[in-house]
């Protein structure tokens, strides 16, 4: 994909055929090979880095002016730092074994128009004392360099978390196989949430077909045309989001008795079921397999014509079960409103919500100062209680 989109994009097609040795990564583009000066009045080499700012397979004008650099501060040919360009010193992990040490900044006046006059102009202002020194060194070394893999999971790149610069963080979800299972209003969610994130897989477990009421509580709108075709739940998902992203698979049915060993093979799972039997029945066994996994639970009932609530995220990291039997229900609650059609989509959206950011701060993207594994968030008191902490 990398030599693909350096091919569509004039500004960065120049850099190659001039002879940089660039390289799309993580919605980062690299320039590798910039020859400059350390304070030894040494000649070495180190990369520019700068996150890229797309629209689909294009790019568009870079959104800033500063660059970032991983080496030593660069000097002139007598050693002393090219002051003029300082900005901020880094200790910045982007991954790919890349290190972003300094950023610098050179503002022209209208900014840079496009990515090749900006690594241009940095590279020239840091490699010429390089090239005083040694007239043999240069920034075009016409070094072909492999495409990174490291963002196949998108069909295309990730240029939000480049301009954050959490893509070091990303990382840590990096290759996990997840299995959602009941695609509902808040499984669905999850799926929404979690597509963005750079897992291998997504599983989709769920029997059920798309209706009218279904609609209301996905992310997104279903047209009327899709509704009509009745799609299993799990297709119509697989159809929206493969537009983004490699590694769904649809599978349209429950899991029951007899596949519950799909399971095994998933790194974690997420429960978003209805029926609390089935519920019950997968809970009982990922704690005998060790599993990881997050229960949701939703709530609702109507009282003088408002509806009052809760909200229920319950996980176990594998090892501490203790609290299970107490927080995961294991029969039907008759009483609950949320078995009819009540439009609740905030609701199974926030229940998302809540069961990712757990699921992030037990992969260690998010820090975790509490370590809960039952919380609960009453809507009409606006109360989020954190329950059930296990010693680390």
């Amino acid at each position: 994909m990398s030599q693909q989109l350096i091919s569509r994009n004039q500004d960065l097609k120049l850099l190659r055929d001039e002879g940089y040795q660039i390289e799309l990564y993580g919605g980062y583009l690299i320039a590798h090979h910039i020859p400059y000066v350390n304070k030894f009045k040494e000649v070495k080499s180190g990369k520019l880095v700068c996150s890229l700012s797309m629209s689909g397979d294009t790019c568009i004008k870079p959104d800033n002016h500063v660059i970032q650099f991983a080496g030593e501060f660069p000097c002139d040919n007598n050693g002393v730092e090219i002051s003029g360009i300082k900005h901020q010193n880094l200790n910045q992990s982007i991954g790919n074994s890349i290190i972003l040490n300094h950023s610098f900044s050179n503002k022209p006046q209208q900014g840079y128009s496009n990515y090749y006059e900006k690594i241009k102009r940095y590279a020239e202002i840091i490699s010429s004392p390089a090239k005083a020194i040694d007239s043999n060194v240069t920034e075009k070394p016409f070094i072909p360099i492999k495409s990174s893999n490291d963002n196949d999971v998108f069909k295309y790149f990730d240029t939000n978390s480049s301009r954050a610069n959490i893509s070091m963080v990303n990382s840590k979800i990096q290759g996990q196989k997840i299995a959602i299972i009941g695609l509902g209003g808040t499984g669905s969610y999850i799926l929404d949430l979690i597509s963005k994130s750079m897992v291998a897989e997504i599983n989709l477990y769920d029997g059920d077909k798309l209706f009218n009421h279904n609609a209301f509580r996905f992310p997104g709108a279903a047209s009327i045309d899709d509704l009509k075709k009745a799609p299993m739940k799990v297709e119509y998902l697989y159809n929206r989001y493969s537009t983004m992203r490699f590694g769904l698979h649809a599978h349209p049915y429950y899991i029951i008795q007899s596949n519950l060993d799909e399971l095994l093979s998933m790194d974690f799972i997420f429960l978003s079921l209805d029926n609390n039997e089935v519920r019950s029945l997968i809970v009982n066994f990922l704690i005998d397999h060790n599993k990881k996994f997050i229960d949701v639970g939703l709530g609702v009932n109507l009282v003088e014509d408002q509806m009052i609530g809760s909200l229920r995220v319950t996980s176990f990291d594998g090892e501490n079960s203790e609290h299970i039997d107490c927080r995961i229900p294991k029969v039907d609650d008759l009483e609950n409103e949320y078995k009819s059609n009540i439009q609740i989509v905030e609701l199974n959206c926030l229940n998302a919500t809540l069961a990712v950011i757990k699921w992030k701060k037990m992969s260690g993207f998010y820090q975790d100062l509490v370590n809960e594994s039952n919380s609960t968030y009453s809507f009409n008191n606006s109360l989020l209680l954190n329950e059930d902490v296990y010693e680390t």
